[in-house]
């Protein structure tokens, strides 16, 4: 039996490669569990938007159901192509070697982690790319206290937007003291 503090093998893999690829962070085990978790209630195909070592895939991987796709893009094509390789057992998972919007083909997305900051501020795009009760999963926040959310002295203006748009349903969640993430589904 397995206990929480175990990661699936692929997901394990992935942290292997990151570990190579002189990656100091990831997606955390917690982040991961819920991404698997919410994998498990999604149908159609979901997204990681800003692959890395494919961590984050991985989870999704873990919980998804049968029949679930998972497409990924990665930037860096040195690293989509170590990425395919740990990903080529794997028949629902396709990483995908190009920017984020070369995974627009692909939608409509029932569910889209976005691990990239500079995406995450394209809320237009991606709210055109989830479908009606679609999720988005926004990682590495900086837990904050106030309202509106302050880091380093300036509002997160990226969080205030996706926790008050009138598209979405959204919840900030601590994941950790300093860290949390956004949940929001298109309304």
């Amino acid at each position: 039996m397995s206990s929480p503090f175990d990661v699936p093998a692929l997901v394990g893999r992935t942290l292997d490669l990151a570990r190579q690829r002189g990656f100091i962070t990831s997606t955390r085990h917690e982040t991961g569990r819920l991404l698997a978790t919410l994998a498990a209630a999604r149908s159609g195909t979901l997204a990681e938007l800003g692959t890395g070592t494919g961590v984050g895939s991985a989870w999704l991987s873990s919980g998804a159901a049968e029949g679930t796709r998972i497409v990924s893009a990665e930037l860096d094509p040195s690293l989509a192509e170590d990425v395919q390789k740990i990903f080529s057992d794997v028949a629902n998972v396709d990483i995908v070697s190009g920017d984020w919007t070369t995974l627009e083909e692909y939608a409509p997305f029932s569910l889209i982690f976005v691990d990239v900051r500079e995406v995450m501020a394209e809320i237009d795009h991606l709210a055109a790319l989830l479908e009606p009760g679609g999720i988005a999963v926004l990682d590495d926040f900086t837990a904050s206290a106030h309202w509106p959310p302050i880091v380093d002295g300036q509002v997160d203006t990226v969080r205030e937007q996706w926790l008050t748009d009138e598209r979405f349903v959204a919840v900030e969640l601590l994941i950790d003291a300093d860290a949390s993430l956004v949940i929001a589904t298109r309304r």
